[in-house]
């Protein structure tokens, strides 16, 4: 399955509009914002557990990056409440699952191959003192990429500028962009050399955003 592959187009979906799709394991869909590959694959989604609902145990091959957007994610190494960010590197296994439901933003297939960085992190508790209206977090960052989580007061701009590619989501509240609303859920990728420039609305943003990856993106070595 190919989705939004061209990375050097800008794409944007409002993910809250697009239909829910069966995994195969029951209880567990998916709304697919990118993807290359097939069940194995270079993906980005958003996945929704419903209660008592659990995936099989698996290991990343090639790792695995989700936030918590709602409820409370579970796996045998403990509970990830809404706001956790996570990254599970090459060679980590577990058993998802959700025993009251959860919501995550997941990216898989998207890691350094040679990443053996394993951490869980609650996004607020990073951030920084805010300037110019916008608090920022600095959740990861290495030669690959960098991951950051913000908060935006009302009116505030939030521009970035830095190479190989762009992507955003808002987690709350909405931004404007390029002539467009990004509203909750709003998912957003800029290709390489094409800068950020936002702002956000009347009740402000949460946003997470990645950048540097794109110039490292291709499907899964299976």
């Amino acid at each position: 399955m190919e989705l939004n592959t061209d990375f050097t187009a800008r794409v944007l979906v409002h993910s809250d509009d697009i239909e829910w799709r069966a995994s195969p394991m029951p209880g567990v869909d998916r709304r697919m914002l990118d993807r290359i590959g097939g069940e194995v694959a270079r993906a980005t989604s958003i996945v929704r557990y419903v209660p008592d609902s659990k995936f099989s145990a698996h290991t990343h091959s090639g790792g695995e990056e989700f936030i918590v957007l709602d409820g409370v994610f579970q796996d045998e190494h403990g509970d990830f409440p809404t706001g956790t960010y996570v990254r599970n590197p090459p060679t980590t296994a577990h058993t998802p699952g959700s025993e009251g439901g959860c919501t995550i933003f997941v990216k898989l297939w998207q890691f350094d191959l040679n990443d053996r960085t394993q951490f869980r992190k609650t996004m607020a508790d990073e951030l920084g003192t805010p300037v110019d209206g916008v608090a920022t977090a600095l959740l990861h960052n290495d030669a690959f990429e960098t991951v950051t989580y913000s908060h935006l007061d009302a009116g505030a701009t939030l521009h970035n500028a830095e190479s190989g590619g762009i992507e955003l989501l808002v987690i709350s509240g909405s931004l404007t962009e390029g002539g467009d609303t990004l509203a909750k859920g709003a998912w957003l990728r800029l290709p390489d050399g094409q800068a950020l420039n936002a702002v956000a609305g009347d009740d402000g943003a949460k946003v997470w955003i990645k950048t540097g990856h794109l110039a490292h993106a291709k499907p899964p070595a299976v």
